[in-house]
């Protein structure tokens, strides 16, 4: 059981034939079975093979944004040595893919071909339709007799279908230099998934040695420098795609992802970004659409409005998923302390996406309402912090280092748009609304309240779900402490100022895992032992929960 997306079409595909033949250098914000059979084959099989012989498939496969009768396929081919990312070299290459209901690829339901060019950086996209909901499906690439793995891929239920439950893993800032992706294997490993939801800082911009862990690089990324031309962001995408536990979530479900800042440069806004000096660096219209370019080449995303991210999944009658765009149309950031966070003329959404968003939230008929998030919308004050505490979190939050607790990154620096869109939903009379969101490196359990200042006498307006870095520092990491220090110490202070926030991890790294029923949508947190190990086992942390017609998040003290 996976999502439904309305119909659109992607930019920068190559165009294909299908014989269908079934109906993310200075502040940084933001905030062993299993292995062997995912990631060893993908780790060694692709690169040994390809050193033998070309045109070869060294970036894996995916798929993305399923519907009820289709699934967005992906792949990227190496046709010569010399075609390496970003290089803008080597042959058109005609690549082929079948589509079945089998691993054995025997019952083929859809085959067709396209041609990679360097004009795309010879990836592929193949757009299959004309396939069953709510069922598993698997495919595969070839070209030149050379085949990829098989991998599997899921589509979305029928609109109109009683889904009795859906199960997602949820990730968000992955950076290379920091550590291995042990999160995404052992998402991997479950094979339980109907979607896994990337929400944002899928790759990081910066020059080797510029963000690693803890200021150590653990492993060097490609380029070395900090990316700025369309060539480095496709090196740079090039280089997250060879990773073998990335690749092996990629083949065991499809993917569902929007992007946030380091997709671009840190901090980023519609005219600009923390992380980029004009001139110096280019014209930051050259180097967005440069990155805007790369990211639809290397992901299996369908843009619902060429150049953006924000579009809106369907799992039948239990859920629909809102996808939101929060880098493209805001305002620049403002200083914290700044009044004009209030001012009706900023925003972090755009006119345009806001009301697309209220639109479909009031007019959904579904049990709950999914809203993917890339940075935190529940308010969060940290000004009554100790100093003590308050100084390794503003450093983590980007914010002065004696300022006013907010960070005008997130929501918090954009109220007037939060205040429209929550007041919306009470107004409404609006149910069951999750936000979805990554970002700020730490694991959170919020109540949205219409009035922070109130709570919990006013109303909450809907919950929120933050899971923490795959790898990127967070607190515990900036100030350099044993991993759980800071967050025995500040969570209680940091909830005691926001009292609708029922828990708050400031050091972990991990992922999430998101289960639906018609009575609750309940997140699983889990953390891994070392994110600098290539072999980190995953344990189960805590887990939340909201229960229909609440909007309200409880503990629960049982995984699903």
């Amino acid at each position: 059981m996976t999502s439904r997306y309305r119909s659109s079409t992607s930019a920068g595909v190559p165009s294909q034939r299908s014989d269908s033949l079934s109906p993310r250098r200075r502040t940084v914000v933001k905030a062993a079975a299993a292995t062997a059979v995912l990631a060893g084959p993908l780790a060694a099989a692709l690169p040994a093979r390809a050193a033998a012989q070309t045109p070869a498939f060294l970036h894996g496969l995916a798929s993305g944004d399923p519907l009820p009768d289709g699934i967005l396929l992906w792949t990227r081919v190496t046709p010569a040595a010399e075609a390496t990312p970003g290089s803008g070299l080597g042959p058109d290459t005609e690549v082929s893919w079948v589509v079945a209901t089998d691993r054995a690829l025997t019952n083929i339901v859809n085959k067709g071909s396209t041609t990679a060019t360097a004009a795309s950086d010879h990836t592929v996209k193949a757009d299959i339709r004309g396939l069953q909901p709510a069922t598993d499906y698997y495919f595969r690439f070839s070209a030149g007799g050379v085949e990829t793995p098989v991998a599997r891929t899921r589509t979305a239920p029928a609109a109109d279908a009683a889904v009795t439950g859906l199960r997602f893993g949820v990730v968000s800032c992955a950076n290379w230099e920091a550590g291995y992706f042990s999160s995404y294997r052992h998402l991997a490993a479950r094979g339980d998934l109907d979607a896994w939801l990337h929400l944002g800082d899928y790759i990081y911009e910066y020059g080797t040695g510029q963000y690693g862990a803890r200021g150590a690089v653990v492993r060097q990324t490609s380029p070395t420098h900090e990316i700025l031309t369309l060539a480095d962001y496709r090196t740079r995408h090039g280089k997250y795609k060879t990773d073998p536990d990335l690749q092996a979530l990629h083949v065991k479900a499809p993917v569902i992802a929007i992007w946030d800042d380091h997709e671009f440069a840190n901090d980023t806004w519609s005219g600009g970004a923390e992380n980029h000096t004009e001139g110096a660096e280019g014209a930051w219209s050259a180097r967005q659409a440069a990155a805007k370019q790369a990211y639809f080449e290397w992901m299996p995303v369908r843009p619902a409005i060429a150049g953006t991210t924000y579009r809106r999944l369907r799992f039948g009658k239990l859920a629909d998923l809102s996808l939101l765009d929060l880098r493209s149309f805001r305002s620049q950031q403002v200083k914290v302390g700044n009044g004009t966070v209030d001012d009706p003329d900023r925003t972090i959404t755009g006119r345009a996406q806001l009301d697309w968003l209220k639109a479909g939230l009031k007019a959904s008929d579904t049990t709950w309402r999914l809203v993917g998030n890339s940075v935190m919308i529940s308010p969060f004050v940290i000004g009554s912090l100790s100093a003590d505490l308050f100084k390794p979190l503003a450093k983590l939050l980007g914010l002065p280092q004696d300022g006013l607790g907010l960070n005008t990154d997130q929501w918090d620096g954009y109220t007037d748009d939060r205040r429209e869109l929550l007041a919306h939903l009470r107004a409404n009379a609006i149910r069951n609304t999750v936000f979805l969101t990554g970002d700020i490196h730490m694991a959170w359990a919020n109540d949205v309240p219409v009035d922070a200042g109130t709570y919990p006498l006013s109303a909450s307006a809907a919950t929120e779900f933050v899971v923490t870095s795959v790898t990127s520092d967070n607190l515990d990491d900036i100030v350099k402490v044993p991993e759980g220090t800071l967050t025995a110490i500040a969570s209680p202070v940091i909830r005691a100022a926001n009292r609708h926030v029922h828990f708050v991890d400031t050091d972990r790294h991990g992922y999430g895992v998101l289960d639906i029923t018609a009575e609750r949508a309940q997140m699983d947190y889990y953390v891994l032992s070392d994110r600098t190990s290539a072999t980190a086992t995953s344990s189960w942390q805590r887990s939340y929960r909201t229960r229909s017609g609440t909007q309200k998040v409880e503990r629960t003290y049982d995984p699903v």
